[in-house]
């Protein structure tokens, strides 16, 4: 019998392939979200058999490397189409992947994990590695071109942008090996003693043809998510002018729809008490956001035309640094409860209505 988890990619896919660049009615807007919403869950339940199969932190990879993939795909073929309209996109996309993972996926899994465990336990040295890696791709990338001088604006030349690009790359594969191959122990799930658990009980585990066939359609699924977020987005920013928000806020509301799948995985994990799984997908997801969009962006400006502003306002920037100085807080013990869940959140909740209310 044909799986609804199968069905659905499948599905979601014809519907993009079919509402793909024209005017959609009302009620076939609902049907999108409706399909859309299946894609999300879809993938999450792929990418479970996937890492399930793989291991941990194997699976958490997966997972945040497919989605950015893809993601900066779409940023790409936005800009290429869009001019210099598009000028800021990558950074308001990007930094809005970077709060929304740092804060809101973490914040999200904390509390869950907390209401559900009491207080939470997790590597430090695994997630505060993460950590460091995010804050200074982040400061590299968005930061530091406000106050370059070699172009006017928050921008770098063309040297400074190769070099951020190369960098940004570097760190994210150093980053990936210290993950997977030399330090693999700092990166899964822990007891409150410090112990490592053991694998999640399944019945069996997948087999390999079974995990190959998931990590298809777990493409496919994210494929049809990142396409679909893109056709709502008209209805989007019909929706988002309608109720008088400023135009940026459509890149946040596109933003939250392309991280749902990391978004729910993270959230299964922690209320099963691996958090250290939900923090990889968050802080590998923000990684992945800005190691793989820099270079990107960096190559395609060779046809882009007009200006690359990467550099935030003062108001980001203020956002980001109170983002780190908690993040590290949060990470540094190795252990937390359900107050820095609502702490992180707390942030998340100031970016978003700042975005409302800039």
């Amino acid at each position: 019998m044909l799986r609804w988890t199968t069905a659905v990619p499948v599905l979601a896919l014809v519907v993009l392939a079919a509402t793909w660049g024209r005017y959609l009615p009302t009620v076939l807007v609902v049907v999108v979200a409706v399909v859309l919403v299946g894609a999300v869950l879809a993938a999450v339940h792929h990418a479970e058999v996937v890492a399930h199969r793989v291991g941990e932190p194997y699976g958490s990879l997966v997972l945040a490397v497919a989605v950015t993939i893809i993601e900066v795909a779409l940023i790409v073929t936005l800009m290429v189409s869009g001019g210099a309209d598009t000028a800021s996109l990558a950074r308001d996309t990007v930094f809005a992947a970077v709060m929304i993972t740092c804060n809101g996926i973490v914040g999200l899994s904390l509390l869950l994990g907390a209401l559900r465990h009491g207080v939470v336990s997790f590597n430090a040295e695994g997630t505060g590695a993460a950590l460091a890696t995010v804050t200074t791709l982040a400061v590299l990338s968005m930061v530091l071109p406000t106050f370059t001088k070699a172009e006017s604006g928050p921008q770098f030349s063309p040297s400074q942008l190769a070099f951020a690009a190369v960098a940004s790359l570097g760190l994210y594969a150093a980053f990936v090996l210290t993950q997977t191959v030399r330090h693999r122990d700092f990166f899964l799930p822990v007891a409150s003693d410090g112990e490592v658990l053991p694998v999640d009980e399944h019945a069996q585990p997948p087999t390999g043809r079974a995990a190959i066939t998931s990590l298809g359609l777990l493409l496919v699924a994210l494929v049809a998510v990142v396409g679909l977020a893109k056709v709502e987005s008209p209805a989007i920013e019909d929706a988002v002018a309608a109720v008088g928000f400023p135009q940026s806020f459509v890149g946040v509301v596109i933003a939250l729809l392309v991280l749902l799948p990391e978004t729910l995985a993270a959230a299964k994990a922690a209320r099963r008490n691996r958090l250290q799984t939900s923090l990889n997908l968050a802080f590998g997801s923000a990684m992945a956001s800005i190691g793989l969009t820099i270079p990107a962006i960096a190559l395609a400006t060779i046809w882009l035309e007009g200006p690359l502003l990467l550099g935030l306002g003062s108001t980001q920037m203020v956002l980001l640094a109170v983002t780190v100085v908690v993040a590290v807080l949060t990470v540094v013990p190795g252990r937390a409860t359900r107050l820095q869940g609502a702490v992180h959140l707390a942030l998340l909740a100031s970016f978003v209505f700042l975005a409302v209310n800039p």
